[in-house]
């Protein structure tokens, strides 16, 4: 017996969920960084250059693509087109479980951390014992698989829930949270004494700095700030009811995901210039150098309760992506029943996340190809297989499959001939470059 295709309730529910999957972690702790170390305000335009370019036309193309096939990418890739096309989509569901394996031991970071808030251990202003204490927590061999755990818990119980009553409604509720925490977050920054010249470092663009390693950096960030090169978009394009345009949600995923961006670094760079830090510190800032920040303020254990807080919340709408992506795959192509997919699927990323964790404490001298498992696996994904399989489908979609997504794509003229292009050359040469400069 046939079952219904799941569907997006709504289409808040489908841009709140989409836009969840863009955040994630990145945008909270790599976005400030990355921008401090690129010359502020000239880094953040020539991101928001390419992610409401490129960006946006990679996300529309994806949408289009799932809502055209109505099936995850391996099924999009084997309806549309047949041949060995579908290893595409099994090479972008392979990326997306051993990212989720590895992310995850991130995620459960921020869930220790909150215990680490809650306990007023990590409330210091001094930044070696923060070091210390955050090698201590990666390093030990049982705590960060017991948060990795329960982090892989969390994204299960909603995905359990299936796309509408799973998905759509912790998507409704925590991307409201998310902005709420960050916009008190803000507020208390930008009272901080000094936290005007922070903001104002933050924007000011240094046009001297812009070098082909920066415009790449934007680029790459742009790229793949929005989940672009996995088919987790695919797979959310996919439960849009045909009807449905994909336009204007596109638009909106592409506009949330660049103001958390953004709010992130107001939320940061403020706070950090205020006390004297530097927010060039890496991706260290985060566990390492901001809880300096709230060891110098009136209530900051509640403040960093809600920072880290904030950090899982994102950790979270990101996960729920990558495990719904996975689970396509099996629901789509097999008919198996969400409830034992989803279960099984989640056993497997912790089991294969235990030698990640680990490859930071005890199993630290285990090397691949130069690099621990955790960093190997990182390397992998981001520098080879996300940018691999965007190169691919941006190649699918403007030659193989053209007619169609003309058809659907609901773009005429200037616009059309456009994404014509950027499918067919602009975007797959893009792709190539971030490939080639990350290896």
């Amino acid at each position: 017996m046939m079952t219904t295709r799941s569907a997006w309730g709504s289409r808040l529910g489908f841009i709140l969920a989409s836009a969840g999957s863009a955040v994630g972690l990145g945008a909270i702790w790599k976005f400030p960084f990355v921008t401090a170390m690129n010359g502020g305000g000239a880094f953040i335009l020539l991101f928001l250059l390419f992610s409401f370019t490129l960006g946006l036309a990679q996300l529309l193309v994806e949408f289009t693509l799932g809502r055209a096939a109505q099936t995850g990418p391996v099924g999009m890739f084997r309806q549309l087109a047949g041949g060995a096309w579908p290893l595409v989509g099994l090479m972008g569901i392979f990326a997306a479980f051993v990212l989720y394996s590895f992310y995850s031991v991130v995620g459960g970071w921020t869930l220790g951390y909150i215990a680490l808030a809650v306990e007023g251990s990590v409330l210091t202003t001094d930044s070696g014992v923060l070091q210390q204490t955050f090698a201590r927590y990666v390093e030990d061999p049982l705590w960060p698989i017991v948060s990795h755990a329960a982090f892989a818990l969390s994204t299960l119980a909603i995905v359990l829930g299936g796309v509408e009553k799973g998905i759509e409604r912790a998507s409704k509720l925590l991307m409201p949270a998310l902005f709420l925490m960050m916009l008190g977050l803000i507020v208390r920054s930008l009272t901080l004494p000094g936290a005007a010249a922070g903001a104002l470092a933050f924007f000011t663009p240094d046009f001297n700095a812009v070098t082909p390693a920066m415009v790449g950096d934007a680029l790459g960030l742009a790229f793949f700030s929005l989940s672009l090169g996995t088919g987790g978009m695919i797979a959310y394009g996919s439960y849009v009811k045909q009807q449905t345009p994909v336009l204007h949600s596109a638009a909106w995923v592409v506009g949330l995901s660049c103001m958390v961006a953004i709010l992130a670094g107001l939320m940061i760079f403020p706070a950090l210039t205020a006390f004297g830090l530097n927010p060039a510190a890496g991706p260290g800032l985060t566990f390492m150098t901001m809880p300096v920040v709230f060891a110098s303020l009136p209530f900051g254990q509640a403040l960093a309760i809600v920072f880290f807080t904030l950090l899982a919340v994102a950790a979270l709408t990101s996960s729920v992506s990558m495990l719904e992506l996975i689970a396509t795959l099996f629901l789509d192509e097999f008919k198996l029943p969400r409830r034992p997919v989803v279960l099984a699927l989640s056993l497997a990323v912790f089991l294969c996340g235990v030698p990640a964790s680990l490859s930071l404490g005890p199993w630290s001298d285990i090397s691949v190809f130069g690099k621990n498992i955790f960093d190997a696996m990182d390397y992998s994904v981001s520098n080879v297989l996300m940018p691999l399989s965007g190169i691919l489908v941006a190649l699918f979609a403007g030659w193989r499959v053209w007619p169609l997504l003309r058809e659907h794509s609901g773009l005429g003229g200037l616009p059309l001939w456009l994404l014509k292009w950027n499918c067919r050359l602009v975007a797959p040469l893009s792709i190539a470059a971030i490939l080639l400069k990350n290896l």
